[in-house]
């Protein structure tokens, strides 16, 4: 492909792109879908059966192209979640982010489901490693 103009070189880079968002998305749902195990594995409720909703909540959309832009998503549909008793989908989810089992601090060593996701992920820089690393492999020079 012969590269003549800006518009040009964004539709040659589309497809890395889509690819790099799709590994870096699918890493961000891989560690969500974790730390929602360990959540599910830090509490042995003795008072009620589990649905297992919140287990399963995780949502990841595939990467899209906008504009100039390639976005994906990976979060907790709290919609989903529509069978608790006294507690909104949302009440569950900030819960389990807070480390509380239905509100109550259980005395597990229960994670923060969300808060740990963006730290394992984001705020240790394994992002952006994958990012260089899958950039590299695409070929392309990457200082960091």
């Amino acid at each position: 492909m012969k590269i003549c103009n800006m518009k040009d070189l964004e539709k040659a880079l589309q497809p890395v792109m889509l690819g790099m968002v799709d590994q870096l998305t699918e890493q961000v749902y891989e560690t969500l879908n974790y730390f929602l195990q360990e959540y599910y594995n830090s509490y042995d409720p003795k008072s009620y059966s589990r649905q297992f909703d919140f287990l399963q909540s995780a949502v990841k959309v595939e990467p899209k192209i906008k504009g100039n832009k390639v976005t994906a998503s990976v979060f907790i549909d709290t919609d989903y979640m529509d069978n608790y008793y006294n507690a909104t989908g949302s009440q569950v989810a900030q819960w389990a982010n807070q480390g509380l089992h239905g509100g109550l601090n259980t005395g597990s060593n229960t994670p923060h489901v969300w808060d740990d996701t963006m730290k394992t992920t984001i705020e240790n820089g394994e992002l952006l490693n994958l990012a260089i690393d899958y950039l590299k492999s695409k070929g392309f020079s990457v200082r960091n």
